[in-house]
Order: structure tokens, then sequence, then C-alpha cells
């Protein structure tokens, strides 16, 4: 099996109605990442060597849509959230790379909401590209 490094990967093994999992959008999303769907505020630092980068919430929704489950976030310097997935038990964060070797705290995090994220537009405007993105890709995959 390869080895991933997103938080959670040997466990996230759940599949979809497509039948893919975790591992799968995330090769599927490593050839979607860019500077036009990462957060405004950290664009000038995402280069293709970090592509999760500012990716975090609209990937957490966008997997929500697939698999169901919460969204969950960790309290970050500065007030943000950085989001994650847990369904069924099965916490993953396909974006925790962003944050090189740090470890991250996944433990008593509050449920994250789409309305409250996506009340900023251009938030919801890169949940569309992103998800836009992936399924022109599912229907070549």
């Amino acid at each position: 099996m390869k080895e991933y490094k997103f938080y959670g990967w040997e466990t996230a093994d759940i599949k979809d109605a497509n039948g893919l999992t975790p591992r799968n959008y995330y090769d599927i999303l490593s050839d979607i990442w860019c500077a036009d769907t990462c957060a405004p505020r950290m664009r000038d630092e995402w280069s293709v060597c970090n592509p999760t980068l500012g990716q975090c919430s609209i990937t957490a929704f966008l997997m929500q849509d697939l698999f169901g489950g919460k969204v969950y976030g960790i309290l970050r310097p500065g007030g943000n959230y950085h989001c994650f997935n847990v369904v069924n038990g099965c916490v993953f964060d396909l974006t925790s790379e962003q944050f090189g070797d740090e470890v991250l705290n996944y433990s008593n995090c509050p449920e994250q909401f789409r309305e409250t994220h996506f009340a900023k537009e251009e938030k919801r405007l890169r949940y569309e590209y992103l998800r836009s993105q992936l399924l022109k890709k599912l229907t070549a995959f």
C-alpha cells in the first residue's frame, strides 16, 4: 500500500457511493488544489510543494458531501479553524500536510458548519470550483 502523509491515512478506508476512499480523493485532489482554491490570505505562500495549504475547509466540506459525517475544526493562532472530517469514527484530514511536522490535536474540537464558512462568498466560490473540478476528474476516473 502506498504511504501517505495526511492525518488518518492508515485507517481512511471508508468508501463512498463511487467505491472510493479518502486516499483515492487525496490522489485526485492533489492534481486539482491550486492557488485559485487556496484561502486568499495564504495564496502568496501556496506552492506545488505545499498544495494542501489553505485548502482545509473547502476540502473537508467536499469530503462531507461524499462520505457524510461531520466536519470539525482545530482552533489555530489568529482565531481561524483548521477543518477535518470524522465519518463513523474514522478521522481523516486530507490537508494536514500543510503544517509540516507540527502535531495537531484532533480531540475535543468544535463542529464546523458550511453555513458559517460559506457565508464568505469567496470561500463558497472556491468550494464550488474545487467541487466542479473534482466532478470532471471523476467522470474520467
